[in-house]
């Protein structure tokens, strides 16, 4: 009989950890970047060996290829992860300013909407 998880206890077991070291399910980007590197590794492995029948360099372009592939992946998705968090923390605290200052005298549109309306009389 399966164990059912209490209604305290999550349903997911222990987090998957690459090596020990790197939290695959939790750090953004590297299961995307882990993926394409082992397919990377595996495209540039077999096409050197198709080309020239050497086991050992074969291995060897495998390995460079999975680096080259994971680490290309890596760096512009965690660049534009760090780009969106940034554009959000500026759009959140724009909103909570807006709530903030909405209908008070320190409110900006209401500065221009009395700067216009007295500056057309």
């Amino acid at each position: 009989m399966a164990a059912v998880p209490e209604q305290g206890e999550s349903g997911k077991g222990k987090p998957f950890k690459l090596l020990g070291i790197l939290d695959v399910e939790n750090i953004p980007c590297a299961r995307d970047s882990i993926l394409y590197g082992s397919f990377g590794s595996v495209v540039a492995g077999l096409g050197h060996f198709l080309l020239t029948s050497r086991i050992r360099r074969s291995c060897d372009v495998g390995v460079g290829g999975f680096i080259l592939v994971t680490l290309g992946c890596w760096f512009p998705c965690r660049y534009n992860h760090a780009k969106q968090r940034i554009q959000e923390r500026i759009a959140r605290e724009g909103i909570k300013n807006q709530i903030l200052y909405e209908s008070t005298h320190l409110d900006p549109q209401r500065k221009q909407i009395s700067s216009s309306s007295s500056s057309s009389n």
